[in-house]
């Protein structure tokens, strides 16, 4: 088995069902999110829209992981998930079925992204809305912690889109 070194080494199944690729995204800087819908920091949907609405037609996007392993913050279904983004905060960013992002079930995309950049309490999440930025080559550039609201990425974002693919 070979050690993945890039977003483009995996797969997810989006929210409306379908395998996805992911190394579809690599050309792009990527910000990839886990999600809940009952969290007290779901509002940040917002403002991860108002990036994905900025930076897109620059080579940016924000892929969203529901979650709900923390305090049962994301009980509905995929399609109640997706009904709720749309309605509430306007999200047409990608979004992926409900994942684990830690313990056994962790998905394998979270098991790498947590290697690459273990944060401070080491390599858990510690909750809803932990945050990774992926350079155009797929590779991890940094974490930020749940409570760091999506505007304070912008600097982030913009020196990535100077790079070239």
């Amino acid at each position: 088995m070979t050690v993945p070194t890039s977003l483009g080494d995996f797969h997810a199944i989006t929210i409306d069902g379908k395998d996805q690729d992911l190394g579809t995204y690599v050309g792009d800087v990527v910000l990839v999110v886990n999600t809940a819908s009952e969290c007290g920091l779901t509002p940040q949907y917002e403002g991860l829209q108002r990036l994905y609405d900025a930076y897109a037609g620059r080579g940016f996007t924000v892929l969203g992981f529901p979650c709900d392993q923390f305090g049962h913050q994301e009980p509905g279904t995929e399609e109640e998930i997706a009904s709720f983004c749309e309605r509430n905060y306007g999200v047409s960013f990608p979004m992926f079925a409900k994942i684990a992002v830690n313990g056994s079930d962790t998905h394998p995309l979270f098991a790498w992204l947590k290697s690459e950049k273990r944060g401070l309490g080491g390599g858990r999440i510690k909750w809803n809305f932990t945050k990774f930025l992926l350079a155009r080559d797929g590779s991890v550039i940094d974490r930020y912690a749940p409570q760091t609201e999506p505007d304070a990425l912008i600097a982030d974002i913009e020196e990535q889109l100077a790079v070239e693919a």
